[in-house]
């Protein structure tokens, strides 16, 4: 290993309002992914909570709250339940393809007629088509737009109603940011269609695990992310399993709102 790889250099931001607590402040420790073990240190940071936003690896370091908890599916042992079933037989017809991290105009009018249904008045609304290239394309990892579109016609592609921005590590998939049609009253529970979907890819490829990102006690918005077992949290001692009790708990809180999306923890760091 170089120095490089083996000694990043960290750094802190400075505090801002926490998007999932009320009257909470947060902070990020942060580091560059860049160089020839860009791929190795991401996938090292990545087994110890950190995510990954274009070329810049994170993860909260709060001063006085610990809230968000890395999660990650066992993707080798999971069964769905029987509502994930019925899930998976009403969108077995998409046609899903996992495509280069290059950006379309497609995709970016998806992204954008999410926002406005799910995030109105976010941060993300402001992005233009410059930003959305920059999420998709500034990668030094294995990274991929996975497309999710309905069944085309006379041989030409169906419209896309889904896509997320994944990366593949040593160990399982990342799920980096998903959006999807909300408007499809045929088609509800897209978005946990779209991790069920990336827990049967990392089977298939023999990962054990599909990362959600973290999972906020106290923020309803993030609960979704319980609703999937066996379940690993990262906690002080390293990765272990969901209590039943606790996760059950949680899973009841979950099923008291429509599905919420899956949101980037960090976009465009450098130009905060």
């Amino acid at each position: 290993m170089t120095a490089a790889f083996r000694f990043p250099r960290f750094f802190v931001t400075n505090p801002s309002p926490c998007p999932y607590l009320p009257g909470k402040s947060e902070r990020k420790v942060f580091t560059e992914l860049n160089g020839e073990n860009a791929t190795e240190l991401n996938d090292a940071l990545g087994r110890i909570g950190f995510r990954r936003s274009q070329n810049v690896a994170y993860r909260p370091s709060c001063a006085d709250c610990s809230a968000c908890v890395s999660v990650r599916v066992c993707a080798n042992e999971f069964q769905p339940n029987a509502t994930q079933r019925k899930l998976i037989r009403r969108n077995s017809d998409l046609i899903v393809t996992a495509c280069k991290p290059w950006s379309t105009e497609e995709q970016f009018a998806l992204l954008q007629r999410y926002l406005v249904d799910r995030h109105p008045g976010g941060g993300m609304t402001e992005m233009d088509e410059m930003d959305f290239s920059d999420m998709v394309e500034q990668t030094p990892v294995d990274s991929y737009i996975i497309e999710y579109r309905e069944p085309g016609v006379d041989g030409r592609p169906g419209k896309l109603i889904g896509a997320c921005l994944t990366d593949r590590q040593g160990d399982g998939l990342s799920m980096i940011y998903s959006f999807f049609d909300t408007t499809l009253e045929h088609r509800p529970g897209l978005g946990n269609y779209i991790i069920l979907d990336h827990i049967t890819r990392a089977a298939s490829a023999g990962l054990p695990y599909v990362y959600l990102g973290y999972w906020v006690d106290g923020s309803q918005r993030m609960q979704y992310k319980i609703r999937y077992r066996p379940l690993e949290k990262l906690s002080r001692s390293g990765w272990v399993r969901f209590d039943p009790h606790e996760q059950a708990q949680a899973i009841r809180g979950a099923q008291q709102r429509d599905e919420p999306p899956l949101p980037v923890e960090l976009v465009g760091m450098y130009r905060k």
